[in-house]
């Protein structure tokens, strides 16, 4: 084990009173919920580079205002730390200020929650300027209610998971410096949701349809974007790999072109904090015209995971945006996939069934053919023709139009003029309409 790899105890909670034993997202059962949740929280903490030695879930018929978990199961984990000289304990539900602050006193150890790991995941994996400002933003509103009488445990500067993102000014500064860096966090961020919808403006000026990949995390979507646009986006097992919106286009069987944007995958019980401060990036999101919702069709839990991202989309808005499912990774399924049979067993709910399934694989590229189709006939029409137009040679705009958004056959000038012939999307063609040869 590498020397600055933490050791890390999971604690889930199983709420066994009566109305908690309901069914839950995709079917599962509380328990059921509590373990793959827990399961997920060990990915999330090898992500963030710890290593698990133990998982515990406790069951209680209700949460302990306390500690969460009860007095004797603390006792339980505090032998538990001795045992395998942990260096964090981490919790799978949300701590609250004060529950935190008594689990620390009593085992001795940082203690986090899932925010907080995801949230340091997330520092890690924020490229650009807009990301690491959403990171911080989250981190710093997730602090603001835990100063007061955090103690010794505020003093801890950049040691391991949980301390990565502000730094040294976010565990020393008051209430009031918080807020103003708050706000001038948002005011940045303002700004670069300005500078996105320009962008997203002067996309629409030629309009191109767009699209967004959505998913749980560790789908394959960035697999699947960089196999249709050719990109480099990265693409590793781990949890989040992709956090920085990443948008490329890509031409359709019919000659049209079209957007594609990769975004953040979805994840159980992401905090609405986070979903808050990513906004700018889900933006995306809401304003495609198409969603791919990608899904790993070799997941024993492909039913929930699918549930929790139709949660997401809903909480964001953009749930009534047509999707079709891209039944991901049938390289790994056994027998011959159908995509029918496949988003039945996956789509528990009629109510959300997408404008289409087909199944493929992002890693040999089987099915690519069939999903560029039903991309072609789930977006609005914009049919190609063939024509020719009459462009004054130094009038540069439309004809780059022209050579960026249709295929021009042939281009030839004469007194002063361009004539080029091209075969032409609709909406272009209308846009460049003075420009006709009748």
């Amino acid at each position: 084990m590498p020397a600055s790899q933490e050791v890390a105890i999971l604690v889930g909670l199983n709420l066994t009173g009566r109305g908690t034993q309901r069914k839950l997202a995709g079917g599962e059962s509380a328990q059921a919920s509590a373990e793959d949740s827990l399961s997920e929280l060990a990915s999330l903490a090898a992500t963030a580079g710890a290593q698990v030695a133990e998982s515990q879930i406790q069951s209680r018929s209700r949460v302990d205002s306390a500690t969460q978990i009860g007095s004797g199961k603390v006792d339980e984990l505090k032998a538990l730390v001795h045992l395998h000289e942990a260096d964090v304990v981490i919790f799978d539900r949300e701590l609250t200020p004060t529950q935190q602050r008594n689990l620390e006193r009593a085992l001795d150890v940082k203690v986090l929650d899932r925010t907080q790991l995801i949230l340091d995941i997330f520092a890690r994996r924020a490229r650009t300027r807009e990301g690491q400002l959403q990171v911080e933003l989250a981190q710093l509103n997730y602090l603001l209610p835990r100063l007061t009488g955090h103690g010794a445990t505020m003093s801890r500067l950049g040691a391991g998971i949980g301390s990565r993102g502000p730094g040294e000014t976010k565990l020393e500064t008051d209430r009031r410096r918080i807020h103003q860096r708050i706000h001038a966090i948002e005011r940045g961020l303002e700004r670069v949701r300005g500078g996105r919808a320009t962008q997203r403006q002067q996309r629409q000026a030629v309009p191109l349809a767009t699209i967004a990949l959505v998913g749980y995390t560790n789908a394959g979507k960035s697999s699947l974007f960089n196999r249709l646009t050719g990109a480099e986006v990265l693409a590793d097992a781990k949890m989040f790999a992709t956090l920085d919106p990443t948008v490329r286009h890509i031409t359709l069987p019919s000659r049209r072109r079209v957007l594609v944007s990769d975004t953040v995958g979805f994840i159980r019980n992401l905090p609405t904090t986070l979903v808050k401060a990513f906004r700018a990036t889900l933006e995306e999101v809401v304003e495609a015209e198409l969603l791919l919702h990608v899904v790993d069709a070799s997941s024993p839990h492909a039913s929930e995971h699918t549930a929790h991202v139709m949660a997401t989309l809903q909480e964001i808005g953009a749930d009534t945006t047509p999707q079709i499912l891209v039944l991901n990774k049938v390289d790994q399924v056994a027998g011959e996939p159908d995509a029918s049979a496949l988003a039945r067993r996956i789509l528990e709910d009629p109510e959300h069934q997408p404008a289409g399934a087909v199944a493929i694989s992002a890693l040999t590229g089987a099915g690519f053919r069939a999903l560029l189709t039903k991309i072609d006939e789930a977006l609005p029409l914009d049919t190609v023709s063939d024509c020719t137009f009459r462009i004054p040679a130094g009038d540069g705009g439309p004809i780059h139009t022209l050579h960026e958004h249709a295929r021009v056959i042939s281009t030839r000038y004469a007194d002063e003029m361009c004539v080029i012939r091209a075969e032409t999307p609709e909406s272009i063609r209308r846009r460049l309409a003075k420009y006709l040869v009748a």
